[in-house]
């Protein structure tokens, strides 16, 4: 499993590469934004991001799951490797790493902005329903560039939140977090952690890119 991450986390490297990228010229670009609206356009963002990742870590654990199991005995244990996937993992990602940069790099309104607690009537809805539906249909093909980008750009919004019209803002520093904040959680969300709760894991392949099929 060690050498698995390690070369997840190679295969997806260029991926978060370029999402760090784009998110530092949006920093460049939206710096100084109204915190309200950046507030905004993180909850837009950061539920599709983790409503993206509930359906991937669903669909690839069921995808690895014995069919011959009643679906009804494998629900409860699907909802919660999925819920906290999602919840968990995604918080982590576009929440408390961008925190951690926030603090560290002194901008003067961090603040952790934990999505399924602040808007709970939004997001664990949307995740629960994301669920079901990869459930009943999953579906482990996604777009990966599309998961980055969302993922990177929830991360940013929330580091803008904190920036406030502070104009000493430090892109490497902004750069650096973004990446973190995408690359390890991603690859733990969607790929890694389902993959604990399959048994015979001889089973698991990987496509061109290190994603199982």
């Amino acid at each position: 499993m060690f050498e698995r991450i390690v070369n997840e986390l190679k295969a997806h490297s260029p991926f978060t590469l370029f999402g760090a990228m784009t998110g530092v010229v949006l920093m460049m670009v939206f710096k100084g934004m109204d915190h309200d609206i950046a507030h905004k356009i993180f909850y837009i963002l950061h539920p599709a991001h983790v409503v993206l990742s509930a359906m991937v870590t669903t669909a690839i654990y069921c995808h690895y799951t014995p069919k011959a199991q009643k679906k009804w005995q494998k629900f409860w244990k699907v909802l919660l490797i999925g819920y906290v996937g999602a919840i968990g993992i995604g918080t982590l990602s576009d929440s408390l790493i961008p925190f951690w940069g926030e603090t560290l790099l002194e901008m003067p309104h961090a603040k952790a902005h934990i999505g399924f607690i602040e808007q709970w009537w939004l997001i664990n809805p949307l995740v629960v329903i994301a669920i079901i539906v990869a459930y009943f249909k999953p579906a482990t093909k996604f777009p990966h560039a599309g998961h980055v980008l969302l993922s990177t750009w929830a991360s940013l919004f929330h580091m803008i939140m904190a920036s406030g019209h502070d104009h000493g803002i430090s892109y490497f520093g902004v750069f650096i977090f973004l990446f973190i904040a995408v690359w390890v959680p991603c690859c733990l969300s969607d790929i890694i952690f389902p993959l604990l709760f399959v048994k015979d894991k001889s089973k698991i392949k990987n496509s061109g890119c290190g994603c199982p099929l």
